[in-house]
């Protein structure tokens, strides 16, 4: 099985306290990626990656801001070989993104109307008993 780390530099110290949830992630990654998706649409069959990358970034974000338990140095060689998304990490420390599943559902260009996706829009908003899924990632409502 190959390895999460990506390049020959050495990790920082407290590497192997998080290396094995992080292959793990990696596993059901790949998992996800060789996963047949007949039946069905485009979009949908890359939930379950969207899914997998947040919970990564989210694991690392974790561990550093809150519980305190890995240093910057290893931080930040997280970041650097792209084991978790340091622009996503960057949306969750700002107020009122805290939640945020994938950047895409923030970017106004990729919508008809430029706006945020529905996902963003708060639960009290909607309409009752109607459920959201967001079309770029199979979000039900990240906005809190």
């Amino acid at each position: 099985m190959p390895k999460v780390r990506r390049s020959r530099k050495q990790p920082p110290e407290g590497w192997e306290l998080i290396e094995p949830t992080l292959e793990e992630l990696e596993q059901k990654m790949r998992e996800a990626e060789t996963e047949p998706h007949e039946g069905k649409r485009i979009t949908e069959s890359l939930w379950p990656i969207f899914k997998i990358h947040h919970q990564k970034s989210r694991y690392i974000y974790d561990l550093f801001y809150r519980r305190k338990a890995i240093s910057r140095e290893l931080y930040e060689y997280c970041l650097k070989e792209k084991i978790a998304d340091g622009n996503l990490i960057a949306k969750w420390k700002k107020s009122g993104y805290e939640n945020l599943c994938c950047l895409r559902c923030i970017q106004t260009r990729d919508t008809n109307f430029g706006t945020n996706c529905i996902c963003r829009v708060p639960k009290s908003k909607l309409e009752e008993g109607r459920v959201v899924e967001c079309v770029h990632c199979g979000c039900r409502g990240c906005s809190g």
